[in-house]
């Protein structure tokens, strides 16, 4: 169920408790300013999440409210887990979906790495 971005964020929602260790995921990586696992619901034949440890609920706010250095390493995190996951070449995909109409359903900023396969075109093509 998507979600509404602009409120608050919510310490109980599922990334939180993940980062925590409430909930056991398959951790990919580690640092100070991010963490990854594998997608219980993989989309591609490589699906891996990325989120930020600081309070976020989207992109929108964490660009607005994050440090620089959240920024920065939140980001870097986010390239190396696709060079460990060898999808530079032959590419892959990074998505962020941002309130209801992105289709955001966790209320804590998330990056989505996809690859391992060809992806075909982003969205679906307007008729």
């Amino acid at each position: 169920m998507p979600i509404d971005a602009t409120q608050p964020y919510d310490d109980n929602n599922i990334f939180a408790k993940i980062l925590r260790g409430e909930i056991p995921s398959n951790k990919v990586y580690e640092d100070d300013w991010a963490y990854a696992f594998e997608d219980i619901n993989p989309q591609a034949e490589i699906h891996i999440l990325v989120v930020p440890k600081g309070r976020y609920v989207s992109w929108d706010d964490f660009s607005a409210a994050a440090s620089d250095a959240e920024i920065g390493g939140f980001v870097r995190a986010v390239g190396e887990v696709a060079r460990m996951k060898g999808l530079v070449e032959p590419g892959y995909r990074m998505m962020a979906n941002v309130g209801a109409h992105g289709g955001q359903e966790v209320p804590h900023l998330h990056v989505h790495i996809f690859g391992g396969q060809p992806l075909g075109p982003m969205i679906a093509r307007r008729g």
